[in-house]
Parts: C-alpha cells; structure tokens; sequence
C-alpha cells in the first residue's frame, strides 16, 4: 500500500463517521490554538518590555548606590561630587553626558484634582540622555538649576489627571506637596519603562527638587544616568565609571559598594524572564494536546474494534502487518494535522482579540504569531497524532485473521 492510497482510504474511513473524527479533532484545534496563543502572547509581551526598556533613552548607563550581587557593608551613598568627576573626559572619554537625579513619590494637586506621581529634580543633561521630547514649551535649562526656579515639566498622565487634556498647559500652576510650580512644558508619551511609568513623572530643577521637595543628607544622589559616545562604547564606558567610583570611594580591594548596570543588562534580564514566562505557557497549553492526543488514542482503539472484522478481510485477502498498520498510523496522523491546521487559525483568532483588548486596556501588548510557533505546533500536533496511534495501529495490525473474521 503507498502513501496516496492510504490518505484515501484514511479519508474515506474518516468521512464515514464525522461527528466522532469532529469531536477528535477539537481536542487538537484547542491544544493548538492554546499553543498559538500563550507564544504568542508571550512573544508580544518580550517585545513590549524590551522595547519599553530600549525607548528610556540610548547608549545607557546606571549608576546604583550599594551593590545588588554582593553585600557590602556601609556602602557609601552616591553623590554629586561623583556625578561631575564622571564628567572629566581625561578620565572617562567614552562619557558623553551625565545626568544626576534625586526622586520620590509626592503628591500633585491642581485645584479639587490631585495624583501621587515620581517627581525627580534634573538638570538639563537629563532630557537628552533619557531622550524626552516635548509635546509644548520648553526644557529645563541651566539658568532654572541655578536659580533655584520653581518650574515643571508634567509628563502625559499628570496632565490627563489633573487637567484632562495635554495642551494649552503653559503658564499653568501646579502645587508639589503644597508648593507651587510653574509648569513650563508637557513631555511626550513613552509609555512603560524599566522603572515604571514614564509619563507619571514630573521634573524640576535639581536643585529646587534638593532644597524645597526631596530632602538628602549632605550632597548625596538617588541615581546618576550616563549616555556614552555611542554604543560601541558602552562597556567601556562601564568599566572607566567602575575605576573613577572605586578611587573615589577608597575601594582598594573587595567588592565595589555601587552597581553599574548598562542598557543592555536590563534588556537581557527581561528577555531571560519573559523567555522562561513564554515557555512556561507553552507548557500549560501543550498539557491540552496531550489531552487531545489521547483522545485519537482512545477513538482510534474504539474504531480497531468496530472494525476487527473489516480488519481479518483484509488479511485474509493478502493485507500485510505493514498495510494495516500505515492505514490507521494514517488516520490518527491526518486527524491530529487537521486539527493542528484548525488549530492554528483559532489560535491567531485569539491572539488577534487579546491584542484588542490589550490595547483598548492600554496595555502596550501586541500579541505576535511567529512562524516558528506555527511550525512547532504543527509539528507537534502531528507528532502527537503519530504517537497517540502507534498502539492502536499496532494492535490492529497484530489481529490474527481466523480470530479477526469470528469477532462479533
């Protein structure tokens, strides 16, 4: 028997009871689809994250108080003095620009409208490295670190909060914990971010912020951001940070007491958890075509015995072992590909909703079916069909004729 004559007949065999070979075949169309879906959703979520994480700015840098590996005892605190001496191009020449900030969670208020958002003093260094745009007005300067001015940048959130809307805000009056503030700009939307939201922020003058909101002992630092000369240099701009905050911090030996994390730690970081998240689905979801495939095993056992007899004519007119078992590995296998087919339209159909629904949430998940997830469950499905029917083909195949033709 070839393999055309066997799809034939598998088909034939298939067709005669539809509504059985329909119900098998949903177990396979909801494992596969399930399979679809969670990768896909696991996909769109690893690119959403990592996407956010590359949109705070380019050619990156963090500088951290303590370190986050080893425990060091009494780590001293970053400060400003640290900030400027990372500045120095005979030092660090692949440093382009360093931004230091103080942050904290305070309370907003415009009117009877209030909101708890990050408001983090900046100077103007701060905007480019991050790569903040403004939708209006304009950026902290140099003249308002100097002067202490108390002026604001709202980021989209804060302005749809206490305002509802994004435009017309210059000259407006905001109140930072009781103070007032002059908002002299509206930042663009960037959405998610490694340290939260990006458009619940509001930023002020460096030294506004130290002076009359985020208090700090001394001249001591939340956070410095770097932007190196380009991203070739990052790592080397890693590692000229790591020496100059070492000789500052009297580090001779031991573990440094500050962490330096680059851009690109925090993308593959993310891409480690969202890959485990992602595989973990598809493993919850690959339960259900093994579910699927034992139910082809359990039809397929069924559909031997309905057809013992059919089985020892066959043998008795000359059907070898190798025909009757190519012809229900067939069936099982066509039943589990159909499925697998079906499968993987209901899974881009559920991917697709899950999508909408993401983004009418504003939730910035763009569920993505990629050809390798489509490949793999096919196969799989396939695979699965095979598996779940060598039994039962082997059992037939195995039936004595004489036996086969008196089984009633």
């Amino acid at each position: 028997m070839n393999i055309g004559q066997a799809v034939l007949e598998a088909l034939e065999s298939l067709s005669g009871n539809k509504l059985r070979s329909g119900l098998t075949i949903l177990g396979i169309v909801i494992g596969v689809a399930a399979v679809i879906a969670m990768l896909a959703v696991g996909t769109g979520a690893q690119q959403s994250i990592t996407g956010a994480i590359s949109g705070i700015g380019s050619n990156l840098l963090f500088v951290f108080q303590g370190n986050f590996q080893e425990d060091v005892r009494n780590p001293k605190p970053l400060t400003e003095a640290d900030a400027y001496a990372l500045n120095d191009q005979f030092l660090a020449p692949s440093v382009a620009a360093v931004a230091p900030t103080v942050s904290d969670q305070l309370k907003i208020t415009y009117g009877s409208e209030q909101k708890t958002a990050e408001v983090s003093g900046i100077t103007p260094e701060y905007l480019t490295i991050r790569n903040y745009t403004l939708l209006e007005g304009e950026p902290i300067n140099e003249n308002h670190v100097l002067e202490r001015a108390s002026v604001a940048l709202l980021g989209t959130e804060i302005a749809d909060a206490l305002f509802q809307r994004r435009d017309g805000l210059i000259g407006e009056t905001v109140r930072i914990e009781g103070q007032p503030f002059r908002v002299i700009g509206v930042l663009a939307s960037k959405g998610g971010g490694a340290f939260g939201s990006q458009d619940n922020v509001v930023l002020v003058p460096f030294t506004t912020a130290k002076n009359r909101l985020i208090h700090r002992n001394r001249d001591r630092i939340d956070i410095i951001f770097i932007q190196a000369i380009d991203s070739k240099s990052v790592n080397q701009a890693a590692e000229e940070v790591t020496q100059i905050l070492r000789s500052r911090h009297r580090i001779v030996l031991g573990a440094n007491d500050f962490t330096v994390f680059t851009q690109q730690d925090f993308v593959q970081t993310a891409q480690t958890i969202t890959g485990v998240l992602t595989i973990f689905l598809g493993g919850v979801a690959g339960i259900s075509l093994l579910v699927g495939g034992i139910g082809i095993m359990n039809i397929m056992l069924v559909s031997v015995t309905e057809r013992t007899r059919e089985i020892g004519l066959r043998k008795a007119i000359g059907a070898r072992k190798r025909d009757i078992l190519i012809q229900f590995l067939t069936e099982s296998s066509l039943l589990s590909f159909f499925g697998g087919l079906i499968g993987i339209g209901f899974g881009w159909v559920i991917a697709f909703v899950v999508g909408q629904i993401a983004q009418a949430n504003q939730t910035p998940i763009a569920p993505k079916v990629g050809i390798d997830a489509i490949l793999l469950a096919t196969l799989f499905s396939t695979a699965v069909g095979l598996f779940f029917g060598i039994y039962p083909a082997n059992r037939a195949a195995n039936l004595e004729p004489v036996e086969a033709l008196r089984y009633e």
